[in-house]
């Protein structure tokens, strides 16, 4: 009789056993779906509105017809009651960087720091992020362009925590994730150097690009050209000099324009006039030079209409003064 009831008790925890895998089971297979599915609702949004998502419109994401937002303007950290992981991360916009609530920002081998939700180890936001790390979860990353609207970056991943500083180490990319290993080895100059190698695959060089866009409203401040898959944000100070990827450091260039402009072929100067260089003004060399260049000798660029996303006369002034150098 003993030994019977043992059997059965055995039987109802080898059941219960195999219940608890499968609701395990059930709740990554349901993770996994929303992820991949918040993931692919956001590039069908983004090709239809490649300058960024508005966070209302960010609201209304549904999963299985259930409306489930991507974001909680109240906090940087969001974590669906549905899921026991956080889903996405956000940085707010700010015209200065530096006057973030929350200092986001590269650390010694260039990848990104996300600061804790508080000092509370153990707040709730906080944990969900660390959850989502020890699953190796993707998340979204909304990084504020403008007021009320947001670039998706994604899938970023946490890759450690750093709890002296209260932050999260955070990959964009597979060549962030590479810079990683080599900083986890004690390596974080060639980290470094590697992410420098890469610069078109950072964050911030694709925020940069989106913010300066949405600027000059994705035209080229020279000549106006207005398809957007040909338009780059020019740096004034270069990325390699310490040239910061603010809107202010950037002018809305063609690619060709961009071109000229990096090789001090034409400059621009603090009044926001278009040089072209002497000896390309001599120059005779058909249609191209002559009316996508040379006509420009003279005119204005076309600045933002707001003062705070206009060029900073004086990193201009140091870019001209570069540029007639050149043109000695």
């Amino acid at each position: 009789m003993a030994a019977n009831c043992t059997g059965r008790v055995l039987r109802r925890c080898i059941d219960s056993e195999l219940l608890e895998c499968a609701a395990v089971l059930e709740g990554e297979d349901f993770d996994s779906r929303l992820r991949s599915s918040a993931m692919a609702w956001l590039r069908a949004e983004l090709l239809a509105t490649p300058q960024g998502i508005g966070w209302k419109r960010l609201q209304e994401f549904q999963f299985e017809g259930t409306r489930i937002p991507l974001l909680n303007l109240q906090r940087g950290i969001w974590k669906p009651a549905v899921l026991n992981a956080a889903l996405t991360i956000r940085t707010v916009f700010s015209n200065r960087p530096d006057q973030r609530p929350y200092d986001d920002a590269p650390g010694p081998e260039g990848l990104l720091r996300y600061k804790w939700m508080g000092d509370n180890p153990n707040a709730s936001d906080n944990r969900a992020v660390r959850e989502a790390m020890r699953r190796r979860l993707p998340l979204i990353y909304l990084i504020g362009i403008a007021k009320g609207l947001y670039q998706p970056v994604f899938p970023a991943f946490i890759e450690a925590e750093e709890p002296e500083r209260q932050q999260f180490v955070v990959s964009t990319s597979a060549e962030e994730e590479t810079a990683w290993r080599y900083a986890v080895q004690g390596q974080p100059e060639i980290a470094r150097e590697y992410l420098e190698s890469v610069r078109q695959h950072r964050l911030h060089q694709r925020v940069f690009r989106d913010q300066v866009l949405l600027a000059y409203d994705s035209r080229c401040a020279l000549c106006h050209l207005g398809h957007r898959e040909l338009i780059d944000a020019a740096h004034i100070r270069e990325d390699a000099a310490g040239g910061e990827p603010t809107v202010t450091n950037g002018i809305a260039m063609c690619k060709l324009h961009h071109a000229t402009f990096d090789n001090l072929l034409v400059g621009v100067s603090p009044d926001y006039r278009i040089h072209v260089r002497q000896d390309l003004l001599s120059e005779v060399d058909g249609p191209t030079l002559q009316h996508s260049i040379k006509q420009l000798h003279g005119e204005l660029i076309r600045v933002p209409s707001s003062r705070v996303a206009q060029p900073d006369r004086e990193l201009l002034e140091e870019r001209f003064t570069q540029f007639r150098q050149g043109a000695a």
